[in-house]
């Protein structure tokens, strides 16, 4: 659990934290535990304040950022203060556009925990993970009770001379970086396709959605394991599989395992070879683990066909973006719960994120591409 944890709501007097850093020299290499505390709790700060801006309460709207309370010791820099106010401002946007899909966020809270601290001469390195739950606002009365995520972070902090530290840069660590209040672009990597691959047909993202109901009661497969299974692992590991989540992502290790827990079964043979699906002690097929690859397999092995809009997905159907639209897929995602409404929610590793919905996906990233597979 986090040392430091930070409730949006009601988050209205907090101090102003400044830690009593000594005088920061070329080569000293530790920083005294209070202003590691501080680093934490800026930290803390920066990621409370980016999930508060998605959070529907109208009689905070004009709330100074937690993180402008720190001065002194230990601040944002000017530039970096500059960045996060852009990032609000994106944010709170990207709550319009959700509000407008018919979704809101009541309330949320966040912390953060201290991972590693490293430190060279006048720079630190914080590497953080931030613990996010933000709770569904009820309009239907079947949503979710909450979505939440784990995310990780490296800070850069520099000192002057006076031992006055500034926060100077963030950065994403996980592969995925599709946290709900990701104010910045995914990543995106190109795949080449073979002259023989199928191509998945892109589906829409626009309500209402035509009826495309799905016989959960199926004999084939079991679709509340896969949910389960989504459900049990999606904040933390099984062991009895490889992780790649800092080896270029884990978001489609994690939907095969899924798979496999209701029902998928393995098909042997080269690993490259996109016909095969498999995973063992020594290896895994790039269909087990790779987003293209995997839509590949899905497709001419007739497990799997496209839908004609995210919205007709439910429980065990996968979803594929493809952040930049240059043909090459780049997240795949699992359904693990649908409302009586017809929203999907999505359970995903890359970044670990539980059940958050279709509207929150496409608010935040409106000019992706969408692959809905029906499975």
């Amino acid at each position: 659990m986090a040392a430091a944890g930070s409730v949006v709501a009601g988050a209205a007097m907090l101090p102003n934290w400044s830690a009593g850093a000594s005088s920061v020299d070329a080569g000293d290499t530790t920083v005294d535990a209070a202003t590691k505390a501080t680093f934490q709790r800026l930290a803390d700060a920066v990621f409370t304040d980016r999930t508060d801006a998605l959070v529907d309460r109208k009689q905070n709207a004009g709330r100074t950022p937690l993180t402008s309370r720190f001065s002194g010791d230990v601040q944002l820099s000017s530039s970096l203060e500059d960045k996060e106010d852009s990032a609000l401002a994106s944010l709170r946007s990207r709550k319009t556009r959700l509000a407008d899909l018919g979704e809101r966020y009541s309330a949320a809270k966040t912390s953060v925990s201290m991972d590693k601290t490293r430190v060279q001469g006048r720079h630190a390195t914080v590497q953080v993970t931030e613990t996010t739950t933000l709770s569904y606002e009820k309009v239907q009365g079947d949503e979710p009770k909450t979505t939440g995520f784990q995310a990780h972070h490296e800070l850069t902090f520099t000192a002057d001379r006076q031992g006055d530290w500034q926060l100077t840069g963030i950065r994403d660590t996980d592969e995925g970086y599709l946290a709900v209040n990701q104010p910045a672009a995914p990543l995106a990597a190109a795949t080449v396709a073979d002259d023989d691959t199928p191509e998945a047909a892109r589906s829409a993202t626009s309500l209402p959605a035509p009826s495309k109901p799905k016989n959960l009661s199926s004999t084939t497969y079991d679709y509340k394991a896969m949910a389960a299974y989504a459900e049990k692992y999606w904040s933390r590991y099984n062991t009895a599989y490889p992780n790649y989540n800092s080896g270029g992502g884990d978001c489609t290790n994690f939907v095969s395992q899924s798979l496999k827990a209701g029902g998928w079964k393995d098909v042997a043979g080269s690993s490259s070879d996109f016909h095969k699906w498999f995973t063992n002690s020594t290896s895994q097929s790039d269909s087990w683990v790779g987003v293209n690859e995997f839509s590949w397999f899905a497709l001419s092995s007739k497990r799997v066909t496209s839908l004609a809009n995210v919205y007709q997905m439910d429980v065990g159907d996968v979803l594929q973006m493809d952040f930049d639209k240059d043909g090459s897929k780049d997240h795949t995602m699992i359904v693990s719960y649908r409302s009586s409404q017809g929203v999907p929610y999505l359970t995903y590793h890359s970044t670990n994120t539980y059940r958050r919905s279709v509207a929150s996906i496409i608010a935040s990233y409106p000019n992706s591409a969408y692959y809905a597979y029906r499975t």
